[in-house]
């Protein structure tokens, strides 16, 4: 009987090796074809992002075509050419962030200037001097803006040319954007 049972074994361990290659081989085979499925979904969104810039391109194309044209009409196209951009990235999803008026966010906001003579509440966005774009869940980048400051805010620059220590408690302005823009 001994026997017996060694050899169920030994054919009990051919099958589930037999088994353990198969399913090793199908994972295998699911890992390629992931692969071949994304690199052909990443290409497909390549083509199509190309594809919505060309007639932005194309109406470029134009403005520098006609670059001895009256000025007036030239800004008129560019204007036209920027609001075609503006529609390509919202047709991606990703509409423009920053706008006078709301809240200054660090996430959505770079301050670049801070307004000591804005009538607006402080920390408010009172000048979008780039504007970021985003789809609410990704930034592409944030919005670069002029923010104003609490009343009587003084930046050690300020402080230095009176000759006077900053206020305790009172910030610094802010540098000009980080990515040199």
């Amino acid at each position: 009987m001994a026997d017996d049972n060694t050899v169920a074994s030994a054919e009990d361990i051919a099958e589930l090796t037999e088994r353990w290659r198969r399913a090793a081989a199908d994972v295998e085979n699911t890992r390629k074809w992931a692969d071949r499925h994304s690199a052909r979904q990443r290409e497909e969104e390549r083509l199509a992002v190309t594809a919505a810039w060309l007639p932005v391109l194309d109406n470029l194309d134009l403005a520098l075509q006609h670059a001895g044209a009256d000025p007036a009409t030239i800004v008129q196209g560019v204007a036209g050419v920027r609001e075609q951009a503006v529609g390509v990235l919202a047709r991606l999803g990703f509409m423009p962030v920053g706008e006078v008026g709301e809240p200054f966010d660090p996430v959505r906001h770079e301050a670049a200037e801070v307004d000591r003579d804005s009538d607006a509440p402080p920390g408010t966005v009172v000048r979008v001097l780039r504007p970021g774009y985003g789809d609410g869940d990704h930034l592409l980048r944030p919005a670069v803006v002029a923010v104003s400051a609490p009343p009587g805010l003084e930046t050690q620059e300020t402080a230095q040319d009176t000759g006077q220590e900053p206020a305790q408690g009172t910030t610094q302005e802010p540098e000009a954007g980080r990515d040199g823009g």
